[in-house]
């Protein structure tokens, strides 16, 4: 009668012998062969092509619906609310498309870069974060001297951020909270994972391009790629999306507490 305990299963390949107990492998690799396979399959799979796709036509429809609140929609708002709405929307598209991406085929949540990671990483993405928000600023600065092109597309975040301590405090949480991490689940977690099967040039540059692209072909798109560089290079280097969390939110805090604390509106270094 075999002493194996229903409880104890075996591993996969291995046997034990009737008189000893002993495991015995019986797939002709080696213990340390074994072990990798194992590990391998322990590994999450990255995101593919559909749930990029799904992800991303849920985030374009789930933004398209933000001009009910413009002003060529039913609602008359303020200035100043609409501009919350604008702040917020991003983020809320942002989760909208990932939840749907997610949806496709349910893999785990590390297989979108959603892991622990640990407080130097962190600190890590905010001086990364510093850096891409100082380099941006002179490639826009470089941009709007060069070309004349100064039509800021993010003026109603300046109504938002300008329109008092509670609507400054909102516009924070939606640019600096909501929008980094519905942006960065999406774009990074998702799409920037689905690139980096095809190696980190593919990966990092292509969904920095394709992150840029989703913000409008205007003055902001070279910052939003310097911005997804950084993002998707911190998250590839740490395995963790909550890098690439902390160089978004650095650099979209930028925006308001620029206006918070200087009144300033214009095209300088913005947000993403």
């Amino acid at each position: 009668m075999s002493d194996i305990r229903p409880d104890h299963p075996r591993r996969p390949g291995a046997a034990h012998t009737a008189a000893t107990g002993e495991a015995v492998d019986t797939t002709g690799t080696t213990g340390n062969a074994g072990a990798a396979g194992t590990a391998a399959a322990a590994a999450p799979v990255r995101p593919g092509w559909p749930e990029t796709a799904v992800g991303l036509v849920a985030f374009v429809v789930a933004a398209a619906a933000v001009v009910f609140f413009g002003p060529i929609g039913p609602l008359d708002l303020s200035p100043v609310v609409h501009g919350l709405v604008l702040a917020a929307w991003s983020g809320i598209a942002g989760l909208i498309g990932f939840g749907a991406a997610v949806a496709v085929r349910r893999r785990p949540l590390a297989a979108f870069g959603i892991r622990r990671t640990t407080w130097r990483w962190m600190l890590a993405g905010a001086v990364a974060g510093i850096a891409a928000l100082l380099i941006k600023g002179v490639v826009t600065w470089a941009l709007v001297t060069l070309t004349g092109f100064s039509e800021n597309p993010q003026g109603a975040y300046y109504d938002a951020a300008g329109g008092g301590v509670a609507a400054a405090v909102l516009t924070i949480l939606f640019l600096s909270v909501l929008t980094p991490i519905g942006e960065e689940f999406l774009f990074r977690g998702v799409l920037a994972n689905h690139l980096l099967r095809y190696g980190p040039l593919v990966g990092v540059v292509g969904s920095s391009v394709i992150f840029a692209v989703f913000h409008g072909i205007n003055v902001v798109l070279p910052a939003a790629i310097v911005v997804g560089v950084v993002a998707c290079e911190m998250m590839r280097r740490s395995g963790s999306i909550w890098p690439a969390v902390a160089v978004h939110t650095v650099n979209n805090l930028a925006l308001p507490l620029l206006v918070l604390f200087t009144g300033v509106a214009g095209p300088g270094p913005m947000g993403g």
